[in-house]
């Protein structure tokens, strides 16, 4: 990590008063956990601080200190605004279309666009709650068991259990340190990537019942009825992702989930060492890594779903 930028952010913190944080839409387990942890150690040392959330925090990450205090959008007034784990200024959401980009930008995707005055990015981290990780003590913030666990949940979840090829030892000892601190690595696993709801279960079994393979990829596909018929309040697909993930015999893992707005949300995940699927979530508009990226496609499901197969096809050189 650049040293310079580090000290920059912490001059940046020790003079911040009130202090806004945000991360992107439809937040994932390291979105939220990066969030919490910030934002616990920022209230600690005695600063005022929003955590804002456009789609606020899912129920199977509520369990979380500080989850009860996340807004839907901004109030008030802050003197120092903080992203985490967003590629894209854009996927904060409406709440920020008319607020000033970040003054610090925080984040482990390759991708990032740098939109922040100060850009902290760290791509070859496994998550952004691994980059505070090691960040926090630098900036004299302290890791409290509540701040710990928020941590923990976002790299146990964004490397899906320490399952992704960008594991690294390191990542083993920052596990291990947080463990120090008070967070139950057995608790925090099975809530974050074991336990379903019954609702998501029945929106599991919709989507795959929808499942296709052709020319290297396996996909699934999830509704707006499939959503409402399970009886589940999100609007994401539940994780079903890491389920396709596992099906052997494909290049690539896809997930398609229909939203209310008429866009559609694409999950890209990397089935074989080599494929970079951040390639066609670029293309889209989107972003990640080369093996998990993500885009939010504006357009009907039935329109946008075979134009992304083709293209994905195309770009990744499949047949």
């Amino acid at each position: 990590m650049n040293s310079a930028i580090i000290q920059e952010i912490k001059g940046r913190l020790n003079e911040a008063r009130s202090v806004l944080i945000a991360s992107h839409v439809r937040p994932d387990g390291d979105a939220i956990g990066s969030s919490l942890a910030l934002g616990l150690a920022l209230r600690n040392a005695g600063k005022a601080v929003q955590v804002v959330l456009q789609d606020g925090i899912p129920a199977s990450f509520r369990f979380l200190e500080g989850h009860e205090q996340v807004q839907k959008e901004p109030k008030g007034a802050w003197d120092t605004f903080i992203s985490v784990d967003c590629a894209d200024f854009k996927r904060l959401g409406k709440p920020f279309e008319s607020i000033h980009k970040p003054d610090i930008n925080i984040d482990h995707h390759i991708t990032n666009e740098r939109f922040g005055r100060i850009n902290l990015i760290v791509g070859e981290e496994v998550a952004t709650s691994a980059i505070l990780t090691d960040c926090l003590p630098l900036w004299g913030l302290e890791i409290t068991q509540p701040v710990a666990a928020a941590l923990l949940t976002g790299i146990v979840t964004d490397t899906l259990g320490f399952r992704t090829p960008n594991t690294t030892p390191e990542s083993l000892r920052q596990a291990a340190l947080l463990m120090e601190r008070g967070a139950d690595l057995t608790d925090l696993y099975n809530r974050a990537l074991v336990q379903r709801t019954y609702p998501a279960a029945r929106y599991w079994g919709a989507g795959l019942s929808s499942l296709d393979r052709s020319e290297g990829l396996v996909w699934g596909t999830l509704t707006v009825a499939d959503r409402k018929a399970a009886g589940y309040g999100g609007n994401d697909d539940a994780d079903l992702i890491n389920i396709i993930s596992a099906i052997g015999g494909s290049k690539v893992g896809m997930i398609f989930v229909e939203q209310t707005d008429k866009h559609v949300k694409i999950s890209w995940r990397a089935l074989e060492d080599g494929v970079d699927v951040s390639k066609v979530a670029k293309h889209f508009g989107g972003g990640g890594h080369a093996a998990a990226a993500g885009a939010d496609i504006p357009g009907l499901l039935s329109e946008i779903q075979p134009l992304v197969l083709k293209t994905t096809r195309e770009i990744l050189g499949l047949k």
